[in-house]
């Protein structure tokens, strides 16, 4: 005579609590944990560990064994290139259920049951990625205090510059006031000085030669 099965009795019948199962479990493999009843929880338990089991062998016959409960190849696949060789050297235990409390409505028992080395991994990401950051902050820190006694001196340097650049307007100030004064001297002062002593020279010089001709002039005519 056949033993009962041992936990709580899922959906009307056997073949709908074997499909109950098989969606609980592909969906647990997709997405590593999954939220349900405690009962229901319970009694996926052990199923997802056998499953597990016959990812960690890797063979065809295991893999066709799995596809009979399993139906999507995609999380099938998965199952057999990541979550098998996680467990490798791990002889059982892949999976945990915590109790969440009861379901408002019904104030069904509810729990979560996932698998139990991909919250580890996390938790490793996460030190590592605070380590870096710790690092990095580290680092920068080191450079900045570096970079601090340096800056003083360039901004002592940088500011004689615009000394040197203030002071050349000085010469081109005095190059604007030394053009004036010396244009007067060569264009104002030495031309009309050469123009008025020419012009009297040659009024003298032309009003006896016109003189002389008109003397000349009534000799020459008896």
């Amino acid at each position: 005579m056949p033993s009962p099965t041992k936990g709580a009795r899922l959906g009307g019948g056997p073949a709908h609590e074997r499909l109950i199962l098989a969606g609980l479990a592909t969906a647990l493999f997709a997405h590593g944990r999954v939220r349900t009843t405690e009962a229901k929880a319970r009694r996926l338990r052990p199923l997802a560990e056998r499953l597990i089991t016959k990812a960690k062998r890797g063979d065809l016959h295991a893999r066709r064994q799995v596809l009979t409960v399993v139906r999507d190849k995609t999380v099938v696949h998965r199952l057999f290139a990541e979550i098998g060789p996680q467990y490798r050297n791990r002889p059982g235990g892949y999976t945990r259920i915590l109790k969440l409390g009861p379901r408002k409505g019904d104030a069904a028992p509810m729990a979560l049951i996932e698998l139990v080395e991909p919250a580890a991994e996390e938790v490793v990401a996460e030190a590592t990625a605070a380590t870096r950051r710790s690092a990095r902050d580290r680092v920068g820190r080191r450079s900045r205090a570096a970079e601090a006694p340096t800056a003083p001196a360039e901004v002592a340097a940088g500011g004689a510059e615009p000394v040197a650049a203030v002071a050349e307007p000085v010469g081109s100030a005095a190059g604007t006031a030394e053009a004036p004064a010396a244009a007067p001297d060569e264009t104002a002062g030495a031309e009309p000085a050469v123009a008025a002593a020419e012009s009297p020279a040659a009024a003298d010089a032309e009003a006896p030669a016109g003189a002389g001709a008109a003397a000349e002039e009534p000799e020459e005519k008896p």
